[in-house]
């Protein structure tokens, strides 16, 4: 398992929000490459980045940033944000991003999911973000009637072979992930896609808490709010990550 930092743009700085709201915003650095060079300094072995203006805009704005920082590290990347069209998808690979994540186009272009599958295979990433059960889009300001069970089904069907589940409600909050609808989603699925989990994570033994989950198909753990307050320390997550905590 993975331990993944976030590095949130928003108006070319590293922020973090709680809950997916721009009220709730708290600027961490002034310096996105610095971030994400800290990060793979202590350890990282992928980077989650997301633009958060075009998250909520739908069209992407730290395309620049994002280029730098492309160019900055050498660890596997992956972007999102405002990602809906398939010439964005090209734009995005042709800056060296390993992998692209799609989250509002699986509701509002369902079909665009499917070709970007065809045609980009494992470089395509979909975030199924949730509140409720049901899933949000556009920067999570819109909840829609579809669930997030159901979607994740169709996007199995459909090829996805990575997916992010988020709990919009835990995202940012230091609150803790909901373990124990995590764990009850994985095993109705009952598929070899690889699942990352983001939303809430607060301390390690939330990390040692989906470690277990491994064998549900969890691949990976997207940390954000956490890692810049401190309150886990990267480099010890990895070890439990990787299974090292106990070993010398």
């Amino acid at each position: 398992m993975q331990i993944i930092p976030a590095v949130d743009l928003r108006k070319g700085q590293c922020v973090r929000l709680t809950k997916g709201k721009l009220e709730n915003e708290t600027v961490f650095s002034k310096d996105p490459c610095f971030m994400a060079n800290l990060w793979q300094a202590k350890g990282a072995k992928r980077l989650h980045v997301v633009d958060l203006d075009g998250a909520f805009s739908g069209v992407m704005q730290n395309l620049k940033i994002i280029k730098e920082i492309r160019k900055k590290i050498s660890i596997p990347m992956q972007v999102g944000g405002g990602i809906r069209d398939l010439k964005t998808i090209k734009k995005v690979l042709s800056m060296g991003v390993d992998k692209v994540i799609l989250g509002t186009v699986t509701i509002s272009n369902p079909d665009l999911v499917k070709k970007s599958v065809a045609e980009f295979g494992k470089k395509i990433i979909v975030s199924v973000d949730s509140q409720e059960g049901k899933v949000a889009i556009g920067g999570w300001k819109d909840i829609t009637a579809q669930s997030a069970f159901s979607l994740t089904e169709q996007l199995i069907q459909a090829g996805v072979s990575e997916i992010i589940f988020t709990d919009v409600s835990k995202d940012g909050t230091l609150e803790g992930p909901n373990i124990k609808v995590i764990k009850k989603t994985l095993q109705k699925l009952k598929t070899n896609v690889s699942i990352i989990i983001a939303g809430g994570m607060a301390k390690l033994e939330d990390v040692r808490k989906i470690k277990k989950l491994e064998e549900l198909g969890v691949t990976g753990v997207i940390i954000g709010k956490a890692l810049y307050t401190e309150d886990i320390k990267i480099e010890e997550a990895i070890k439990i990550a990787e299974g090292k905590e106990f070993k010398k």
